[in-house]
């Protein structure tokens, strides 16, 4: 089978490798569509944290199941299928608790072992998702939009509530969508009037707001002075996650749904006067993938729009650099096998 390499920064390169077995408790998996995410240009730019190369990258992942080896998991040769990507351990502190996505040995397919940006791939069966009335593209987009859905829960926004969103790339799409599904006023953040117009027409934002334009007097402008209650980062940037301390109302809290590798910093007394909460969103459970399940099925979500680029998996490698380009107005990028 064929599959593609990240070697280093700035370098990918398809190569033959032989087809995996699977052991007790797995199933193979027939690759049929590989979404791209900022993981993966994360890691081939040399910026994503927790990383070693060489690695398959791609963790977006929706096939169809040639092989099961038990025990019997519910999975079924020629189910069609998404990939839950998080290998977590199911004995730390954080499994016991049933927080498998920030698990203390946590290993994330196309992160810390080798993803599915490859012809097959062998995952355990429990990791597996049937897909049946859902669409090959929508089966693999389940996982971002779970990270915006599982933000969302954390946060536990109400609704009436009025959030902001900073980020308008495709997690925070998908944490604006969510959190209008459950009834939230939302005003999204970005610094491009194009993605802005977007989250209006694709994510239902009540309200946007350029980051280059004086923010701050915008979002007290649209919420009386009092400023949204709830405000998530999804830009893994350090200004915006720094500077966005100043946009919490009193009491309210901060959720990062980004990732920088790099250090933060705020100012104390500021933090303590509002008695704001800062909280990490990591990953995603299978109850998130259910909510997400259910809100495409129901037509809630719209992936036809969310999916703006398209490859051939023997074309990815010459696109791959292109998508990664401002002009190419990338929102979601789709790579499809036969």
């Amino acid at each position: 089978m064929k599959q593609i390499v990240c070697e280093q920064p700035d370098r990918l390169r398809m190569e033959e490798a032989p087809v995996p077995t699977p052991q007790a408790g797995e199933a193979l998996v027939r690759i049929r569509r590989i979404g791209i995410c900022g993981t993966d240009m994360h890691a081939y730019k040399g910026n994503q944290p927790f990383f070693t190369y060489p690695r398959v990258l791609g963790h977006e992942l929706a096939g169809i199941v040639e092989q099961v080896e038990g025990p019997d998991a519910g999975i079924r040769i020629g189910d069609q299928v998404a990939v839950v990507p998080y290998l977590e351990c199911g004995r730390c502190i954080a499994c016991r608790a049933g927080k498998t996505n920030c698990c203390t040995q946590m290993r994330v397919l196309g992160v810390h072992v080798d993803g599915g940006m490859r012809e097959r791939i062998v995952v355990p069966a429990d990791h597996l998702l049937r897909t049946y009335g859902l669409s090959l593209d929508q089966a693999a987009v389940l996982e971002p939009l779970s990270i915006g859905a599982h933000a969302v829960r954390r946060s536990g926004l109400e609704a009436g509530e009025t959030v902001l969103v900073i980020g308008a790339g495709p997690i925070g799409l998908g944490v604006m969508a969510f959190a209008r599904h459950r009834g939230a006023k939302v005003i999204a953040m970005d610094i491009n009037e194009e993605r802005l117009a977007f989250c209006r027409s694709w994510a239902g934002a009540d309200e946007a707001v350029n980051a280059l334009e004086e923010p701050l007097q915008a979002l007290e402008a649209l919420t009386a002075g009092d400023l949204p209650t709830v405000v998530f980062d999804a830009t893994g940037n350090v200004r915006s996650m720094t500077d966005a301390f100043r946009y919490v109302a009193h009491g309210g809290k901060l959720v990062y749904v980004g990732l920088v590798k790099a250090d933060l910093s705020f100012h104390d007394p500021e933090f303590h006067k509002r008695e704001l909460t800062l909280l990490a969103s990591r990953n995603a459970t299978r109850e998130d993938f259910a909510v997400v399940m259910e809100a495409v099925r129901g037509g809630a979500v719209d992936i036809a729009r969310y999916i703006t680029h398209r490859a051939a998996f023997a074309d990815m490698t010459d696109r791959f650099e292109g998508w990664l380009k401002p002009e190419s107005k990338v929102i979601k990028a789709m790579v499809e096998l036969d």
